[in-house]
């Protein structure tokens, strides 16, 4: 199965998208569903949610 291609490559992080993450990780969501609805790669959004302090549930 080929990953996903994503356009924004190492696009810098815009306030609405900090915002959304913020928020979808405060409903309990997982890393994988959060990057799909930001448009991010899940690497991407870890590293973000790392450096910013922000708890992502773990989907088991």
């Amino acid at each position: 199965m080929a990953k996903e291609f994503f356009e924004r490559h190492k696009q810098p992080w815009k306030a609405d998208e900090a915002g959304q993450l913020r928020t979808l990780a405060g409903k309990g969501k997982g890393l994988k569903e959060i990057a799909k609805a930001i448009g991010r790669s899940e690497e991407s959004t870890k590293d973000f949610a790392k450096k910013n302090k922000i708890g992502i549930q773990k989907k088991r």
